[in-house]
């Protein structure tokens, strides 16, 4: 007669793969990647970043950057970090209680991340997009108080020639750094081309609202 069928993997447990610490360690995000964000009553993503500086009353908060203009600079994750990781969630929200200044920081990259996007998604190459968020951050964008920016009602306007030419300044670099991280996100480096992870989300509009004047 035939010996009998081993059914002991039936009752055996299951065999787990093992990591060693530093495994882990690299499959873990970095604490910067790990964004201490407070979540409000409706699910927004809000920013965890203080400052005591502000421009009108929007803070004037540190960035990672090597382009120039008043921001402090810091090493760790910063506001533009918060907004792109948060994006994806944050966009599809047409209402946002504000909770601090930096939160209108966190606004004002937020649309610009759509604005940039818009570009992106006509781009050939990381190259190509590259010089067109250059060309982007350089051109003629509306700040707090003038006719054509479309939050006026949650901004307070500068209130000199002085503040009014800081925050042109802040808000330049602040586009610019953001330009330029979006296009390491987006790009998928296997194909050089936008991702369509990223390209699914051109047509929405976070707070039904847009940086830039129709037809732009």
């Amino acid at each position: 007669p035939l010996p009998p069928p081993d059914c002991s993997f039936l009752f055996s447990a299951p065999k787990f793969p093992t990591f060693s610490s530093s495994e882990i360690a690299t499959a873990m995000p970095r604490p910067t990647q790990i964004l201490d964000m407070r979540r409000s009553g409706d699910q927004a993503y809000h920013s965890s970043l203080q400052s005591n500086l502000s421009l009108g009353n929007m803070a004037l908060v540190p960035l990672r950057t090597q382009f120039k203009g008043p921001a402090p600079k810091t090493g760790e994750a910063d506001i533009i970090d918060e907004a792109i990781y948060f994006f994806k969630a944050n966009v599809f929200f047409k209402n946002y209680e504000i909770k601090s200044e930096a939160d209108r920081t966190l606004i004002y990259v937020t649309l610009y991340i759509s604005e940039c996007l818009k570009k992106l998604q006509k781009c050939t190459s990381k190259n190509t997009g590259q010089k067109e968020m250059h060309t982007l951050a350089l051109g003629k964008w509306p700040i707090p108080g003038e006719a054509g920016f479309p939050v006026n009602a949650l901004y307070a306007k500068p209130k000199d020639r002085n503040e009014e030419d800081q925050m042109q300044q802040y808000l330049l670099q602040v586009r610019q750094e953001t330009g330029m991280r979006l296009c390491e996100k987006v790009f998928d480096p296997s194909t050089d081309q936008p991702s369509k992870w990223w390209m699914c989300f051109v047509k929405r509009k976070f707070m039904d609202k847009s940086l830039s004047a129709p037809g732009m």
